[in-house]
């Protein structure tokens, strides 16, 4: 009879998506592992039958689940950010420029360390690998951490993690996508336009944006550019007043349905039984390198060097010791890293190391970037005193 508050109550807890994610990810690993794995992975990659086969929509539930769901994910986070630099932690110019140099570092590093290992040999196209951040799992993974870690850091996350994504997006388009269509890309760019004059002429009417997004996430996944660009893009033109209402009708689908299933087809990799040629691998250490050491020192000294030089400040209270503990939580690369890697040595054993690379440089990164923020925290801020 307590089963409904129990369930309200776990869903407004804010650690709640952290551990669902790491449960639906160990349990795929799991089931992908045992005696019912190749009809497990069948699963994910069966087709989906639809009336209409010539619009070009996901062919399988795994390019349904990330193509098409995850854009609303990506929406979700992208009116976040957007509320946020209208009247939050990021509403100056130094504050939000901060994401947006920080990720760079967070970037450039990461794939200079992949080339120092991999620049000799044609797997060098693996450099854009370490680039990305899975910005559903870095944030599940923060959320573990509830009240410890402050909205700033969330915040100051999220928009790093879209910025990444979409680095390494332009990544895909240019460096490893088979040729763009210019026939959508204009459409696109059309739309955004209309979403645009829209916004301009104040036109408050939700359902008019959503039915025009819809149109932009078709023509921008049929233009070669992966389709969840058009969730950021979506967000940044909604109007203010209509943001609030939005964030609340998407946060329980998007949270406790969406990145659940998201987790759940991604994370059905077959491990192998030789280990050790794997992670001897020059592909292995330069993506594990890039995520695990490259993205947090990117990020540290970016934003250090950015703040000292008072280029940006410093969102909230916001410390720079809690900006390397975040760095190593945008270590988690997982969903992106493994697409681009996807791209990079299609059908290839090559393949099956970089997945792997990316899954031990995700968990390190989530397990240490965990615990140093949880100690920093009780380090600086000691134990709470008790009222006597």
């Amino acid at each position: 009879m307590n089963i409904i508050p129990s369930i309200k109550f776990f869903i407004r807890d804010s650690r709640a998506v952290g551990v669902l994610l790491i449960c639906s990810t160990a349990a795929s690993l799991v089931v992908a592992n045992s005696s019912c794995g190749s009809g497990y992975l069948s699963f994910w990659e069966q087709e989906i039958i639809t009336p209409a086969h010539g619009l070009h929509l996901p062919g399988s539930l795994l390019h349904f689940v990330n193509d098409a769901l995850m854009s609303l994910f990506f929406f979700s986070a992208g009116l976040e950010i957007k509320r946020e630099v209208l009247n939050g932690e990021l509403q100056t110019i130094k504050k939000s420029m901060l994401p947006v140099i920080s990720a760079i570092g967070g970037m450039l590093l990461p794939a200079i360390i992949y080339l120092a290992f991999c620049h000799h040999s044609h797997d060098y196209k693996g450099w854009g690998i370490p680039m990305a951040t899975d910005i559903a799992f870095s944030l599940g993974a923060l959320s573990l951490l509830g009240k410890r870690a402050p909205l700033s850091m969330r915040i100051f996350l999220t928009a790093i993690a879209i910025i990444d994504d979409i680095g390494g997006i332009l990544a895909i388009a240019v460096f490893y996508a088979g040729h763009l269509n210019w026939l959508y890309s204009c459409l696109a760019a059309m739309i955004v336009v209309i979403l645009l004059a829209l916004n301009y002429f104040r036109v408050t009417r939700i359902s008019i944006y959503l039915v025009t997004g819809l149109l932009l996430w078709y023509f921008v996944y049929n233009s070669g550019i992966h389709a969840t660009i058009a969730g950021v893009l979506l967000a940044m033109v909604i109007p203010s007043s209509c943001i609030h209402r939005l964030e609340q009708s998407l946060r329980v689908p998007v949270n406790f349905i969406i990145l659940p299933l998201f987790a759940l087809a991604n994370t059905a990799i077959i491990l192998p039984a030789q280990v050790f040629p794997i992670i001897s691998s020059p592909v292995h250490w330069g993506i594990f390198l890039g995520l695990f050491l490259g993205k947090p020192i990117g990020i540290f000294l970016a934003t250090y060097v950015a703040v000292k030089l008072k280029i940006v400040d410093l969102p909230g209270s916001l410390t720079h010791k809690q900006v390397l503990g975040m760095g190593m939580m945008a270590g988690i690369g997982f969903s992106v890293s493994i697409f681009i890697a996807t791209l990079a040595f299609p059908g290839t054993q090559t393949l099956l190391i970089a997945k792997l690379a990316v899954l031990n440089a995700s968990l390190a990164s989530g397990i240490c970037g965990y615990c140093y923020l949880r100690f920093t925290r009780k380090k600086q801020y000691g134990r709470p005193t008790l009222p006597s």
